[in-house]
């Protein structure tokens, strides 16, 4: 299970960097004038629509379903009802993208009701819309043929997917001098994007025999359990969308440099909980459902201690990192051009508030794992909807006195309750229940933590006035040699408290 949260976690940081590398693309060409904002909002349309229903919602039901139906049924029933989920997922797109296409303009007058005193960048921002809308029709496929993948515990299509999206919209704006604007060409990049995903991950399909076809629908009771438990977990992904627009509103209203504070600060924010929380909730998910449909609970458990065990062992660095030197991080990565000290500073802040709240952030796809495994997305969506209303209210509570560093730590907030609420669920059910080597680990990780957080605050002044004369690279210095320190103090910690059990952990990746 190691070497595929390993193939997962790598090409998703890889996705992480060349995202990077297309912002700066993005912002160099398409600048921050009325067309960058109309493809944003071109863009911002089909991505909550996949982030509702494509990724999160349809994953946690599809998956461990077919799972199940594998392991219990065979080859053939998972065909048949891979087949007819493809059918009507198929079906379902053709209807929503001509609804969208006939409804472009009501629905950017909705999304977008400023433009409507710009009729020129309202009317790019419909045809932009109606360029990138498909995507959403072929990357609900490329999840589709993913969710087939991952639950045959092949990661590596799926996982390499987003990073063609980064290297199409990249090499669309290259060539923007041959569309009308920037903004088509970008738009263009996304279109093109959607069809290599489906390229890719449609031909790791076939390859490995198992690509869907059109079948007849039939309402039958493997049919009506899928959709039944897509309904809740739609719910859950619909929430966390709200929070999101709740901060984007919120936002709007404090003053000017909030949002890119927030944007800047969520950027780092997302990167450990992609590379680590994601990846290893992607592969826990198949791993347990497979193991709950053969009957052996005692090696889902054991699988679900194991992933905990090991994202903590990578984030807790991140923690430390981000909560002792946020600014510094921040002044290195972006302090150049018009992001001045004062901007790294508030993001600093802003990035700090975001990691109180970094454990649950990378926990939850593992502590919800045993639920979407059983088929259960209504448990987890309770606990979602509950922590999603507490985070809107404490947003509007603490926007006042702590500006976008309230908003950031209302969203932690209410990521902790959402994380304890889903593991007392889980206690409660008897589906979680951690191992005294899950327990001996965390009481490991938390010295090897303390360890790394007084060598960093020790350090930090130090290394600081060694680069102070510097004329340039001096904060890029002081992280490179503090992150090195840090890497030498923690792992070398880890080595020392874990011995040969850490080394086996990893000798045994190829046979998990």
């Amino acid at each position: 299970m190691i070497q595929r949260i390993l193939t997962v976690g790598g090409l998703t940081l890889l996705s992480r960097l060349t995202g990077f590398a297309r912002d700066v693309v993005l912002a160099a060409i398409l600048g921050a004038g009325p067309v960058a904002d109309a493809f944003f909002v071109a863009l911002r349309l089909p991505n909550h629509f996949r982030a509702i229903f494509a990724e999160g919602a349809f994953s946690a039901a599809f998956v461990p379903a077919y799972a199940r139906i594998r392991t219990q049924g065979g080859a053939d029933d998972a065909r048949l009802f891979a087949d007819r989920i493809f059918t009507l997922l198929f079906i379902s797109q053709i209807v929503l993208l001509v609804l969208a296409l006939a409804f472009t303009p009501g629905v950017i007058a909705l999304l977008a009701p400023g433009f409507a005193e710009e009729p020129g960048q309202f009317a790019l921002a419909v045809e932009l819309t109606r360029i990138t809308f498909p995507y959403l029709l072929l990357i609900t496929l490329v999840t589709l043929f993913g969710g087939i993948l991952n639950a045959m515990q092949r990661f590596a299509a799926a996982a390499s997917a987003p990073i063609l999206l980064n290297l199409s919209m990249m090499a669309a704006l290259a060539f923007a001098a041959f569309f009308p604007t920037a903004g088509h060409a970008a738009a263009w990049g996304v279109l093109l994007a959607g069809v290599l995903e489906v390229l890719l991950v449609g031909g790791a399909t076939l390859r490995a025999g198992v690509l869907t076809a059109f079948r007849r629908p039939r309402w039958d009771g493997e049919v009506a359990r899928f959709f039944k438990a897509l309904g809740p977990a739609t719910l859950g992904s619909m929430g966390v969308q709200l929070a999101m627009f709740a901060d984007t509103i919120i936002a709007s209203f404090l003053p000017a440099g909030s949002l890119s504070a927030l944007y800047y600060a969520d950027r780092l924010n997302q990167l450990p909980i992609g590379v680590i929380g994601i990846a290893i909730g992607t592969v826990l998910l198949p791993e347990m459902a497979s193991r709950i449909a053969a009957g052996d609970e005692t090696g889902a458990r054991r699988a679900q201690s194991r992933a905990v065990e090991f994202a903590l062992l990578l984030s807790t660095p991140c923690l430390v990192a981000f909560l002792l030197v946020p600014d510094l991080i921040m002044r290195a990565l972006f302090g150049r051009g018009a992001f001045t000290s004062a901007d790294a500073a508030a993001a600093g802040m802003t990035l700090a508030a975001y990691t109180i709240g970094l454990i649950p952030f990378v926990l939850i796809r593992s502590a919800v794992a045993p639920f979407f495994a059983r088929g259960d997305t209504a448990t987890p969506v309770k606990a979602a909807l509950i922590a999603v209303a507490v985070n809107v209210a404490l947003k509007i509570v603490l926007m006042g006195p702590l500006a976008q560093v309230g908003l950031a730590l209302a969203t932690s907030i209410g990521a902790w309750v959402n994380f304890l609420l889903v593991l007392w669920f889980a206690r409660r059910a008897g589906f979680f229940a951690p191992d005294p080597a899950l327990l001996r680990a965390i009481g490991k990780l938390a010295i090897a933590g303390g360890a790394l957080t007084l060598a960093l605050w020790f350090a930090a002044a130090p290394v600081a006035r060694l680069f102070a004369t510097w004329p340039r690279l001096r904060d890029e210095s002081t992280l490179a040699v503090l992150g090195g320190l840090g890497a030498v103090v923690y792992f070398g910690l880890v080595f020392a408290l874990f011995g040969r059990e850490w080394l086996a952990l990893f000798r045994r990746r190829k046979r998990s």
